[in-house]
């Protein structure tokens, strides 16, 4: 297997999904070994430090890429295992920003109050125990807490001539923010464009689903993913793939809609690998789905609906190929 590795200059982030011109190309069945910025483009690093005073809005969800997959064609599918997540500093930031996150007023959800305080907390990675550190702000109290690393953002370049800023979630991936999106996940996105595009970024150590506040623990990150073509069979929305879920990824507003379209694109995936009548498929994910909820505070919300392997026996998606990418993985780390 061929491997890569590729870390931008500072000049070579991207902040869309579509338009922007491929950083490099790169044959199917490529290990990509890639370094991306922190969401806030690393203008937090101290707790003194206030978004509203060090963030450029502009240049925030950095993204790293996009590169071009000879042979991808509109149609296609776009498989990306996730072999490795290792955090690229020794801290990880995150905050509360001015009119951002789940529970404040919003552009959108506009109240008659002030925004809740601004702040900033930083958490010390320790690699050795695997554990990120939560210092309180407002108190003495202090734990730690699992490092679990996890990538906010996948996705390809969306249909249409159509230039989607990295901080949104759609069709084509983007800034999901799940937690699912982690070492072992295999994504398959659907292909809109001649060569994919496809762009990863804003790392995070740990989230919890939702991403309550609008930010994770978010830091730099080296990672490490195989990157292989499926011919045709695009799906609508992103699926994942790990060795224990089928799970599908719908983002929009309101919430509910969110759920419905990931339900909705499980009921196809249900009929293709089981031949199942869709009223039947209806039935039996209203018996064995769950459905967390990725991110309720980007421009759109994700939700995640996920179904156990193990009540399935004998389901196989797209031949099996997350099973070969995992015995591929296991020759990288």
């Amino acid at each position: 297997m061929r491997e890569i590795e590729f870390t931008p200059e500072r000049s070579q982030y991207v902040y869309t999904f579509g338009g922007a011109e491929p950083a490099m190309r790169i044959e199917p069945g490529t290990a990509m070994r890639l370094w991306s910025e922190d969401a806030f483009n690393f203008a937090l690093t101290s707790v003194d430090h206030l978004p509203s005073q060090h963030i450029d809005i502009r240049y925030v969800n950095p993204q790293t890429g996009p590169f071009y997959v000879e042979g991808a064609e509109p149609g296609d599918t776009l498989a990306l295992h996730i072999v490795d997540l290792t955090p690229a500093r020794s801290f990880g930031a995150s905050s509360t920003i001015p009119f951002f996150g789940g529970l404040t007023g919003t552009d959108r959800t506009a109240l008659l109050q002030d925004a809740l305080p601004e702040a900033t907390w930083i958490y010390e990675v320790d690699t050795a125990r695997q554990t990120v550190g939560f210092q309180a702000r407002f108190g003495d109290f202090e734990v730690s807490l699992p490092l679990e690393p996890m990538l906010g953002t996948v996705g390809l370049a969306p249909g249409a001539s159509e230039v989607r800023t990295s901080l949104v979630p759609e069709r084509f991936g983007g800034n999901m923010d799940t937690p699912e999106m982690t070492i072992g996940t295999t994504a398959y996105l659907g292909v809109n464009v001649e060569g994919a595009l496809f762009s990863i970024g804003d790392g995070h150590y740990r989230q919890g689903e939702g991403e309550a506040c609008g930010t994770a623990v978010e830091g730099a990150m080296n990672s490490v993913i195989i990157v292989e073509l499926i011919k045709g069979s695009a799906p609508l929305w992103p699926r994942l793939e790990n060795d224990d879920y089928w799970m599908v990824v719908g983002s929009s507003r309101p919430m509910e809609d969110s759920w419905r379209i990931a339900q909705l694109e499980m009921v196809t995936w249900f009929t293709e690998m089981f031949g199942l009548h869709a009223m039947d498929a209806y039935q039996l994910l209203t018996q064995t789905s769950l459905a967390p909820i990725a991110n309720a505070v980007d421009a759109n919300y994700s939700v995640v609906v996920k179904v156990a392997k193990s009540l399935m026996p004998g389901g196989v998606a797209y031949d099996g190929i997350h099973h070969e990418l995992r015995q591929a993985a296991r020759q990288l780390r």
